[in-house]
């Protein structure tokens, strides 16, 4: 791979030095050693699918000093954590990891669709609460503080949403309770 270029041009990475490649059954083991070894530059992550299918999926992992800064996959078109959980599958995943000066990952980095909080890499890719817990403490202090909103976390934040679900189940059981005879039993608020 030649760099990589996310299909919308707002996240292009030059070519990196290639210091590892290998095909492995747990994702944790190259985060840890990006970590380790405070790794600024990229991974290609290529997932059991990609490899066994022969599809094309693929996707980008930055990081700095070791820290994981953006994520990106190919195949959904997705940046930050909905990449990462469209990267996670179970299997082996092939893992090339690559050296990239931070002035050439700069301009990516700045992209806040594509940014994941430090510790979701390690959570979502290799559900290694260790791990996630380490990166998390290694990260910049102004990083520390950045908490990865579960979809579960993103939906309870939408108030408008809620009251238009908590709208449909009032209809729906104005509804039932007609259905059922029940009119003089439901107490609406």
């Amino acid at each position: 791979m030649s760099g990589f270029d996310a299909a919308d041009a707002a996240l292009h990475v030059p070519q990196g030095t290639l210091v590892r490649s290998r095909v492995v059954d747990d994702v944790a083991d190259p985060l840890d050693r990006a970590l380790d070894q405070k790794l600024t530059g990229y991974a290609v992550l290529e997932p059991g699918s990609s490899l066994l299918l022969g599809d094309e999926a693929a996707g980008l992992l930055t990081f700095e000093d070791g820290i994981p800064v953006v994520a990106y996959c190919e195949t959904t078109d997705e940046g930050g954590v909905d990449a990462l959980a469209a990267l996670a599958a179970p299997g082996p995943c092939s893992v090339d990891l690559y050296e990239l000066s931070a002035e050439a990952l700069d301009p990516v980095h700045q992209s806040p669709s594509f940014q994941v909080p430090p510790d979701a890499p390690a959570r979502e890719l290799a559900a290694d609460p260790t791990l996630a817990e380490r990166t998390r403490e290694r990260a910049p202090e102004e990083r520390q503080a950045e908490e990865s909103a579960s979809a579960v976390e993103a939906f309870l934040e939408d108030e408008e949403r809620i009251a238009e679900i908590q709208e449909e189940a009032r209809t729906e059981a104005k509804s039932r309770a007609a259905e059922w005879g029940l009119d003089d039993q439901l107490e609406v608020q």
